[in-house]
């Protein structure tokens, strides 16, 4: 847990740190967020995150609160208070406080909260070392998945479903059966004839930070890729599947449903990506 928090320009005992009850974040999920991860107290695909965030307040219409300098020394600023050196740093930007109406309020300040905290980054390891299982679960999420905002309840449904079965990551599907993400993640697969396959953004998926860094990290390694959707039944006969977050780096998947993915074990191509994605994460972390 965070000892330190920022908000709206105070930095606060955690336990203390609050926001108004008319806070739109609270009352409609009116605001967005970002989660860096941090190696050695540094920010990991730090442009990204910050031009990600940009544009999601813009699709929403909230005004951005502070610079790209500003932030960037409030973000290392809180970091730096919670004595992180790895883990990560969350921001959530609200349209503010406002007597409750659906309409947008005008001439209201945004309401800004950061919060960082240590992960013990071995146990990640363990875990991808070993794979992790996942399940499928209807993707009853709105029509603007592409915007990060908090209103993350269907998400939270899909994850508890998950962890009620004793997985790690409930993998979305529509209407169609076919993939969209995951959770909290982004969905990969190297399908049956080899190939790497993972939905492209113009699907109403987020478009993630560590996605876009592995599609770099792909081509650079010569790896045949398709944007393009695969269903659940492919997944299951694929050859590997792994997710990709801020969070969780790469991670392999080796069960689907209790069906074993390849071998049951984590697959090459995986393992190879969260290898060398670490490896460029930590170096070019700011």
């Amino acid at each position: 847990m965070s000892r330190v928090a920022y908000v709206n320009g105070i930095y606060q005992p955690h336990g203390q740190a609050v926001v108004h009850i008319e806070d739109r974040g609270f009352q409609f999920a009116d605001g967005v967020y970002e989660v860096w991860s941090v190696f050695d107290g540094k920010l990991a695909d730090y442009q990204g995150h910050l031009s990600r965030l940009a544009r999601s307040l813009t699709e929403l219409r909230i005004d951005i609160p502070m610079s790209a300098e500003a932030l960037g020394i409030v973000l290392r600023e809180t970091i730096r208070r919670n004595r992180v050196r790895n883990g990560i740093v969350y921001i959530q930007i609200t349209r503010g406080t406002a007597p409750r109406d659906h309409a947008f309020p005008k001439d209201v300040a945004p309401s800004v909260i950061i919060t960082a905290k240590s992960i013990d980054l071995k146990k990640g390891e363990a875990l991808a070392a070993k794979g992790a299982a996942g399940v499928t679960h209807p993707d009853m999420r709105w029509g603007r998945c592409d915007i990060k905002t908090v209103g993350l309840l269907p998400n939270a449904l899909a994850k508890q479903a998950a962890r009620e079965r004793g997985a790690y990551e409930a993998i979305l599907f529509d209407e169609m059966g076919m993939v969209t993400e995951g959770s909290s993640t982004n969905a990969w697969i190297i399908d049956e004839n080899g190939k790497l396959r993972t939905r492209d953004t113009q699907a109403n998926i987020l478009r993630g930070i560590t996605r876009a860094a592995i599609l770099k990290l792909v081509e650079a390694e010569g790896i045949e890729l398709e944007e393009r959707a695969f269903s659940v039944e492919e997944a299951k006969r694929a050859r590997e599947v792994f997710v990709t977050a801020a969070s969780s780096f790469v991670m392999p998947i080796t069960s689907l449903d209790g069906t074993r993915i390849g071998d049951g074990k984590p697959g090459p191509v995986a393992t190879r990506l969260r290898e060398i994605y670490l490896e460029q994460a930590r170096r070019d972390a700011v």
